[in-house]
């Protein structure tokens, strides 16, 4: 049991695939738009089951409970050592040297 107050991350379907709107491409209408949400549970609940949150908004949402605490996992990628270059020169450009 997932304790009200919780932090947790909700999932559902804003639009099925019938649903989508026609000048889309096929690729887009071919699968349905889904949503992920962060938030705080407005009363206790089980992984998978159906589930409201606040948000840190203060929106109200609901969705399939999938995660507690969810984590940030997305990156900027892996380092490119070119972008290293160029933040050099343009510190010697812009500042006369390094920050």
């Amino acid at each position: 049991m997932v304790k009200k107050g919780s932090w947790v991350q909700v999932h559902s379907v804003v639009l099925t695939t019938n649903e989508r709107a026609p000048q889309v491409p096929e690729s887009t209408k071919n699968v349905p738009l889904e949503m992920w949400v962060k938030g705080f549970l407005t009363a206790d609940a089980e992984i998978g089951e159906e589930a409201e949150i606040r948000t840190i908004t203060g929106r109200l949402e609901a969705g399939k409970l999938v995660q507690v605490e969810p984590a940030f996992t997305h990156s900027f990628g892996k380092f490119v050592p070119e972008i290293l270059e160029i933040d050099q020169m343009l510190q010697q450009e812009l500042f006369g040297g390094e920050a």
